[in-house]
């Protein structure tokens, strides 16, 4: 994933508990369990598919590490290997 998680700008919480990946307009949406590491990135756990993302500033609200989000990314910024979405 070439796109930072921006917390409010292009992720946030959501109410729906299950993976999913679908387009919305302009943007690819990408819904997940979201983990946090110690090194300032995020993996997005899709229903068993991990996507890597940075994140950028300010971080992330205390208690969204496991918890379920959407993330909402322009599709050139999207590479699913070997293909290009």
């Amino acid at each position: 994933m070439d796109e930072d998680i921006v917390w409010t700008e292009n992720a946030r919480p959501s109410t729906a508990g299950t993976p999913g990946l679908w387009q919305d307009g302009d943007r690819i949406v990408l819904r997940g369990q979201l983990r946090l590491d110690e090194d300032g990135g995020a993996a997005l756990d899709v229903g068993g598919s991990v996507i890597l993302f940075d994140l950028a500033n300010p971080p992330l609200p205390d208690g969204v590490d496991g918890s379920w989000v959407e993330v909402r990314v322009a599709p050139g910024n999207v590479t699913v290997w070997p293909y290009e979405v």
